[in-house]
């Protein structure tokens, strides 16, 4: 079964005076937008902030995991789920 499809989105951003493209799914730019409305920065502003501190990964996943890390962030704490390989507490082992 297969979700609803977001097609990619390619947009022109300025890092440190450059021009380069980003190409990333239309939530996640609409999510962006609205970060950095929220933190009172322009858009190039915050994928300026994400690109000095992605570790290694190309800037299109750094923005989508800083968006996610910004939701995650938000949302109420779950408890912790039980390891695919560890026994319910109280099982007979």
């Amino acid at each position: 079964m297969s979700g609803p499809r977001s097609s990619i989105v390619k947009r022109s951003v300025l890092l440190s005076g450059h021009r380069t493209s980003v190409s990333i799914e239309g939530p996640f730019w609409d999510a962006l937008k609205v970060i950095a409305q929220a933190r009172g920065m322009s858009l190039n502003g915050l994928v300026t902030s994400i690109d000095a501190a992605r570790q290694g990964e190309n800037l299109s996943s750094a923005i989508r995991l800083a968006v996610l890390a910004h939701y995650r962030a938000m949302a109420p704490v779950a408890p912790p789920t039980e390891s695919a390989g560890a026994p319910a507490q109280g099982a007979a082992g």
